[in-house]
């Protein structure tokens, strides 16, 4: 099965889904805005959308986890997640807007499928010693889709209406499903073995990552460091509307994040770092807390200087993040280890745009201060987690242990 599925297919869909799930918050947002002429509204959506995403997580990773072709589940996620999108679309205007909020929650739940389940599947398309540079390569994808999403979105709506720009981010998610219908099944060996409820699955995945010292650390540092991307998120309006003569200029600062974020990967790519993943998760950590310190200098120039060394720090870690997992899941949690990371970090990012809002509108410098100490926090955190033991029972067998 490997060899009629290629790296660059697995590669090309998670581009296309992952940008169509950027893009959608912008749209989201843009829409209803233009459709209802509420900015709290508006702000409420793209909440609605993310919120749920802690809960979605765990579930849909143990259901990949117990099926034999997770592809398929995967398509369907998918193809549930872009109607969710049209649904909202259709109903803003017509429906009373709990209702869309309420729909828009439920469409959240199956985001993690748009990135942690997804990149659970790679090992069986690469064979584990190309696994290395395939975490890159697939943490690149991040990269590209937070560039071209949300600038798909203000230049579709600008050019054909708010509601385009969701039609076309769904049309985005829905260009992923070839992709992932025909990603490898699960060996025969595995399928059908699963006699445990899900609810011990979910169970046992939660042990595993907050059992095994090197997982846990790795996501809570992870975690942490997605509350202070978050917090640098909310202030992006008021540094571009004070130092870059407006707030819409702000988003060129998160642009040049994502192009550094890309090209520090492509260059690990080309050129991988002797250093272990483990080290690369804190050190990356510190990179992100010296740029957001640099950032409350308040310099344009700096500024621009500042946010392209965060996106240096971002970018790797989240390759190493993936190598992390990828070398400490078992096979048969693999996706929900993977999908619960991916849901803790999309809750960290909200709460840190949440905590920081308030925070920047007295004071712009402490905002920034508030997020570069959190993203010091998280590189201590990595070296202060406390040891613990994971049952034996819940180790993966050698052969699975190390791939990366």
């Amino acid at each position: 099965m490997k060899e009629r599925y290629s790296l660059h297919l697995y590669l090309t869909g998670a581009v296309a889904a992952r940008a169509g799930d950027e893009m959608s918050g912008p749209a989201l947002m843009l829409t209803g805005f233009a459709l209802v002429g509420s900015p709290t509204d508006a702000s409420s959506l793209l909440a609605g959308i993310t919120i749920s995403a802690a809960v979605g997580g765990p579930v849909l990773g143990a259901l990949l986890d117990r099926t034999g072709r997770p592809g398929r589940l995967l398509a369907v996620a998918l193809v549930l997640y872009a109607a969710g999108l049209e649904m909202i679309l259709l109903g803003l205007g017509r429906m009373p807007f709990a209702v869309i909020i309420l729909i828009a929650v439920v469409t959240g739940l199956l985001g993690p499928a748009l990135s942690g389940g997804w990149t659970a599947q790679l090992p069986r398309v690469v064979p584990g010693d190309h696994l290395p540079r395939a975490n890159t390569l697939d943490a690149m994808t991040f990269s590209v889709a937070s560039l071209a999403g949300p600038a798909l979105a203000g230049g579709v709506a600008e050019a054909l209406g708010a509601p385009t720009a969701v039609v076309v981010s769904a049309l985005l998610i829905a260009l992923a499903l070839p992709a992932a219908w025909m990603l490898p099944a699960r060996p025969g060996r595995v399928r059908g073995a699963r006699t445990t409820s899900l609810i011990s699955e979910l169970a046992a995945g939660m042990r595993v990552i907050v059992g095994r010292r090197t997982l846990a650390r790795a996501t809570l540092t992870s975690v942490l460091s997605c509350i202070a991307q978050g917090m640098l998120t909310a202030c992006i309006p008021l540094l571009g509307e004070r130092l870059l003569g407006g707030a819409d200029r702000g988003a060129v600062l998160l642009s040049r994040a994502a192009i550094s974020a890309l090209v520090a990967n492509a260059v690990l790519a080309r050129f991988p770092l002797s250093a272990a993943p483990d080290t690369i998760i804190w050190a990356s950590a510190l990179v992100q807390a010296a740029a957001l310190a640099l950032a409350t200098w308040r310099q344009p120039v700096v500024l621009i200087v500042a946010v392209l060394i965060a996106g240096i720090g971002e970018g790797p870690q989240l390759a190493a993040l993936f190598a992390i997992r990828h070398r400490e899941a078992p096979e048969h949690l693999r996706a929900q280890i993977f999908t619960t990371g991916a849901s803790l970090k999309i809750t960290g990012f909200a709460l840190g745009a949440a905590v920081a809002g308030p925070v920047a509108t007295r004071s712009l410098p402490g905002a920034l201060a508030l997020a570069a100490s959190m993203a010091a926090l998280a590189a201590l955190a990595f070296s202060l987690y406390p040891e613990r033991r994971c049952p034996a029972s819940s180790r993966p067998p050698p052969s699975s242990t190390l791939v990366a």
